[in-house]
């Protein structure tokens, strides 16, 4: 069975610092690209980005560059999101996913981790 499990969300002022952490358990982790979504209340779910299986080639979305950074250890089958800079339209709850084909063809998900981020 497969899990993932996200953990390190939490409450931060405007300006901090959080890093997410994934841990997969069921899977040949290391087979698996892994991508970080997130979604805010009322709003669809958004990718934020996405790490290949090997670690060596990252996707990321536009508006997260320069304060998203994913990466993955793949001895801990561990995938992270360290989030700097943080405002409050950051808010949200933060999901990892894990996929066996291409970037999007995304097949397990965990259950998030809320961020919020006050003003």
């Amino acid at each position: 069975q497969v899990q993932l499990v996200e953990s390190g969300g939490g409450l931060v002022q405007a300006g901090g610092s959080l890093r997410l952490s994934c841990a997969a358990s069921g899977l040949t982790f290391s087979n698996y690209g892994m991508g970080w979504f997130r979604q805010a209340p009322g709003k669809e779910r958004k990718f934020i980005g996405d790490i290949g299986p090997s670690g060596r080639l990252t996707t990321s979305a536009d508006y997260t560059k320069d304060r998203f950074t994913i990466s993955r250890d793949n001895t801990k089958n561990t995938v992270y999101l360290q989030l700097i800079n943080l405002k409050p339209e950051d808010t949200a709850v933060y999901y990892c996913t894990a996929r066996e084909g291409g970037v999007g063809s995304y097949v397990y998900w965990g259950q998030g981790t809320q961020v919020t981020v006050s003003s």
